[in-house]
C-alpha cells in the first residue's frame, strides 16, 4: 500500500456494503468501477474486478475475491493481502464462472458503467446466474468520507494552498505573463509541495476570460487591471482537491470590487448552509438568492458545488435540481460564480467538510479582495 493510502480499513468497508446487500436482496455485487474497487480493497492497477459476498457470517471475506491480471501479481499480493486474488485477463467472466461454481443466484452488477456488450457477453458465461441492476450502491457509501479520507483531502488542499502562496509570493501572477504560463507553474509548485498529481487541467482565467467558468489556459496574456481566476486542485493518494481563487492585476476599478463582494457574500451563504440533513437544493438557494437578489441570477451559470474525493466530481451534487440531503462526513465544494460576458467573472471556492458542528475549511487561502 502506498505511504499516501488512507489507514482506515477497507474490510470495514465492505462490511457497511455486505449490509446493504442484504438489505436488496442481493448474494453477491460484482464491482468492476476501478475507483470503487480502490476504495473497497485498496488495489490500484488498470485492470480489475471484484465480487464482494453479502454473507453475514465469518466466512464472508473467504467469498469476496479480487481479479486481475498478471502484470499485477505482484502489486494485488501487496496492496490486498487480506483477500483472495485470481489472475485472469478477463477478470468479470472468470469471477461470474467461480460465483456460478457456488451456485449463487442474485447478483448485482454496476449498471451505470456496464457497457451492453459487456452485459450480454456476462450473460452467455454465466446463463444461469441472475444479473441484476445495482448502481450507485459503492458511491453512496464513498459520499461520507472516514477520518483516513478526510486526512488525505486534508493534505491535498494544504498541498494547492501552499503553491498558490509560493505562485503569488514569487511574483507569478504578474502583467506579462501567458496563462499557460501561470498555470504551468502553479501545477509544478503543487508537485513540489507533495501532490502526486493535479486534480484537473488547471485553470488560469485572464481579462475576459475569466467570464468563460471553465476557459481552458492559452497564450492570452495576464495585463494590469485583469481578474485572474485560478481553479485548481492537487491529488494525494488519489484523493483531489479542488479551489477556486480570483485577484485583480496591480488596480482595480469599483465594478471589480462590487463584483467580488457579492460572490463573496454567495459563497459565504452557501458555507453557512452546510448542514447535515439540508436538502442540497435549498444549499444552493441560500447562496444563489443573495446574486438574484443583486438582479445576476441569470449570470450564474452552473451549481453551487459537488462532492470531492476519488474522484473530482462525485456525490453530492449541490445545485437547483440536485435531489437527496447533506450527509455528516460528506466533503462538497461551494463555488458561487458570476460572469460577465466579455468583460470578466468572479468565481470563489472552497473544499469543506460536512459536519454536525459546523462545515470544516479545508482550502485555507485567504477569500479577502486582493490585488496582486
Amino acid at each position: 500500500m502506498s505511504i499516501h493510502e488512507a489507514p482506515t480499513s477497507t474490510a470495514a468497508r465492505r462490511a457497511r456494503l455486505r449490509e446493504i446487500l442484504r438489505e436488496r436482496e442481493l448474494d453477491v455485487l460484482l464491482v468492476t468501477d476501478l475507483l470503487n474497487i480502490r476504495y473497497l480493497t485498496g488495489f490500484t492497477g488498470s485492470n480489475a474486478a471484484l465480487i464482494v459476498s453479502a454473507a453475514d457470517d465469518t466466512g464472508a471475506e473467504d467469498r469476496t475475491v479480487i481479479a486481475t491480471d498478471g502484470r499485477y501479481l505482484v502489486q494485488v499480493g501487496e496492496q490486498v493481502p487480506d483477500l483472495r486474488a485470481e489472475i485472469a485477463r478477463a477478470c468479470a467472466p472468470g469471477l461470474l464462472e467461480l460465483v456460478t461454481a457456488w451456485g449463487v443466484g442474485r447478483v448485482g452488477f454496476e449498471s451505470h458503467v456496464v457497457t451492453f456488450d459487456q452485459h450480454a457477453a456476462w450473460e452467455e458465461v454465466a446463463p444461469r446466474i441472475e444479473l441484476l441492476r445495482a448502481p450507485g450502491i459503492v458511491e453512496r457509501l464513498r459520499e461520507v468520507k472516514d477520518e483516513g479520507e478526510v486526512d488525505l483531502l486534508r493534505r491535498a488542499c494544504t498541498a494547492a494552498d501552499e503553491a498558490l502562496a509560493a505562485l503569488v509570493e514569487r511574483g507569478g501572477l504578474r502583467p506579462g505573463r501567458t496563462e499557460r504560463e501561470v498555470a504551468r507553474e502553479l501545477e509544478w509548485l503543487m508537485f513540489e509541495r507533495g501532490a502526486d498529481g493535479i486534480s484537473f487541467e488547471t485553470i488560469v482565467a485572464a481579462g475576459p476570460n475569466s467570464a468563460v467558468p471553465h476557459h481552458r489556459p492559452t497564450e492570452a496574456v495576464l495585463g494590469s487591471g485583469d481578474f485572474v481566476k485560478l481553479d485548481f486542485g492537487a491529488q494525494i493518494g488519489g484523493y483531489h482537491s479542488d479551489m477556486t481563487r480570483t485577484y485583480v492585476l496591480e488596480t482595480a476599478d469599483d465594478w471589480q470590487r462590487d463584483l467580488y463582494d457579492l460572490v463573496a457574500r454567495a459563497q459565504a451563504a452557501g458555507r453557512a448552509a452546510l448542514v447535515p440533513g439540508v436538502p442540497v437544493g435549498s444549499v444552493d438557494a441560500s447562496a444563489r438568492s443573495v446574486i438574484e437578489s443583486a438582479g445576476y441570477g441569470d449570470l450564474f451559470l452552473h451549481g453551487l458545488g459537488h462532492g470531492v474525493g476519488l474522484e473530482i466530481h462525485e456525490a453530492p451534487g449541490i445545485g437547483k435540481l440536485g435531489t437527496g440531503t447533506l450527509l455528516c462526513g460528506a466533503v462538497v465544494t461551494v463555488e458561487p460564480g458570476v460572469y460577465f460576458s466579455g468583460r470578466g467573472g468572479v468565481r470563489i471556492e472552497d473544499t469543506l467538510v460536512v459536519r454536525e458542528q459546523g462545515p470544516e475549511l479545508l482550502t485555507l487561502t485567504s477569500k479577502d479582495f486582493a490585488i496582486v
